[in-house]
C-alpha cells in the first residue's frame, strides 16, 4: 500500500477517507498484499493460503469485509459461518492506529451473529498485540489451538459488550 495519504493524514491528526463494505472476489489480490504485508501472525510460506481460499470463504463459507482508501486495501475481515470461525482480520501496518481493526471486527461479528446465534473461536499467536485486542475485545481465552490462543466469543457476550 501507498502509505503516502495515510501519512499526511497522521501528521496533521485527522483521519482519512475510510470506505467499508462487503468484500468481492476482485479484492483478493489486495486481501493477500495485506496478509503479507504484517508483522505479527506472518505466513511461515504465503503460498500456505492461496487465492482459491480467499473465494472459498466469501462465497461458500461465510463472508468478507474490507477498508479501502485512495491507495486501495487497507484491511480486510473474513468469518468463516461453517466453521463458526474468523477465518482473518488484518490490517496494512501503514493504516494501524486508526481504528480500522476495530470497526471490520464489529460489521463483522454483527453480521456473524446476525446469521447465527453459536459461539464463533479464532486462533492468534500468543504474545502479540492480535491477542491484546481480542481481550480488549470481550474475547474469552480458552486454551490452546495447536500453536496458537484459542479465543472465543459467545452470542451473549457479544450482545452485552459496551460497543
Amino acid at each position: 500500500m501507498k502509505s503516502d495519504l495515510l501519512k499526511q493524514h497522521r501528521e496533521i491528526g485527522s483521519l482519512p477517507p475510510f470506505h467499508f463494505r462487503e468484500a468481492h472476489l476482485a479484492d483478493i489480490p489486495g486481501m493477500q498484499r495485506v496478509r503479507n504485508a504484517v508483522t505479527e501472525n506472518k505466513l511461515s510460506d504465503p503460498s500456505l493460503v492461496p487465492d482459491e481460499d480467499y473465494v472459498l470463504f466469501l462465497t461458500e463459507r461465510g463472508n468478507g469485509w474490507v477498508c479501502v482508501t485512495a491507495d486501495g486495501i487497507a484491511g480486510f475481515a473474513i468469518a468463516d459461518l461453517r466453521g463458526n470461525n474468523i477465518w482473518a482480520l488484518f490490517i496494512d501496518p501503514a493504516a494501524e492506529g486508526f481504528g480500522l481493526g476495530k470497526h471490520l471486527h464489529r460489521m463483522m461479528l454483527d453480521w456473524y451473529f446476525s446469521q447465527t446465534k453459536e459461539t464463533v473461536w479464532l486462533g492468534t499467536a500468543p504474545g502479540t498485540r492480535a491477542a491484546g485486542f481480542y481481550r480488549k475485545h470481550g474475547w474469552r481465552e480458552t486454551g490452546m489451538h495447536g500453536a496458537e490462543l484459542k479465543f472465543e466469543m459467545t452470542f451473549a457476550d457479544w450482545k452485552n459488550l459496551d460497543q
